[in-house]
């Protein structure tokens, strides 16, 4: 049975929260990781944090052949109020966290390969640390696509688009419906069949790609 490490499943109605249960059902051994004490307990917001997350759930479990990266932190702020404090703790979580866990997957990747997803957003203004910490992650994921290409590793980045995670304050949910085409919200479970299908032998062919997969949501403009 192959290993999926999948990071951000601590809330119940995370898009993590979507993606593990669909993984097992596919055949997946999963392993999560959050603070809510889940299956490893592990501090992301530090330098050593990823790698020796990877090192227990290799470990305890053995080789990891896939990393489904859905961990985030978000506090919104924009350029007048962004403190120096809280970009940098963006950054750590959501890009460099990000840099870590490839690396120490791919240092320990199984001789048929694995695959990589990393869940990403278009946000920007009004919400400016999170969103450049997101174009980071973005640029790392591709430049792992070809760096551990010869690994056979496959990697990308998945933009979900507006998933109501229980972030929506009362009533936003309801002006985003006319925004998407296919005219309802995505749910963690629609994230969770695409991130399936990328981690499949089929879809393991898609890689370096930032993909929307949103209803349609970000073809309007």
């Amino acid at each position: 049975m192959p290993l999926a490490l999948v990071t951000g499943a601590a809330r119940a109605n995370s898009i993590a929260a979507g993606i593990v249960p669909r993984l097992r059902a596919d055949g997946w051994e999963v392993v999560t990781s959050d603070l809510a004490g889940a299956d490893v307990d592990a501090d992301l917001s530090t330098p050593d944090g990823p790698g020796r997350l990877v090192e227990a759930v290799a470990g305890a479990h053995g080789p990891i052949s896939a990393l489904v990266l859905s961990h985030a932190h978000d506090v919104e702020s924009g350029i007048l109020d962004t403190t120096a404090e809280s970009f940098d703790r963006h950054v750590a979580v959501n890009a460099r966290a990000t840099l870590l866990l490839i690396a120490a997957f791919a240092r320990r990747i199984p001789a048929d390969g694995g695959a990589i997803v990393a869940l990403t957003s278009d946000h920007t203004t009004g919400n400016l640390p999170y969103g450049a910490s997101k174009g980071a992650l973005d640029r790392i994921v591709i430049s792992a696509s070809r760096e551990l290409g010869p690994l056979g590793i496959s990697a990308n980045a998945l933009n979900p688009g507006p998933i109501d995670t229980g972030w929506m304050p009362d009533g936003f949910a309801d002006e985003l419906v006319p925004a998407h085409p296919l005219g309802r919200l995505g749910t963690p479970r629609d994230i969770g069949a695409v991130v399936s299908f990328l981690l499949s032998p089929e879809g393991r062919w898609i890689s370096g790609q930032l993909l929307h997969a949103d209803g349609g949501f970000s073809g309007r403009y």
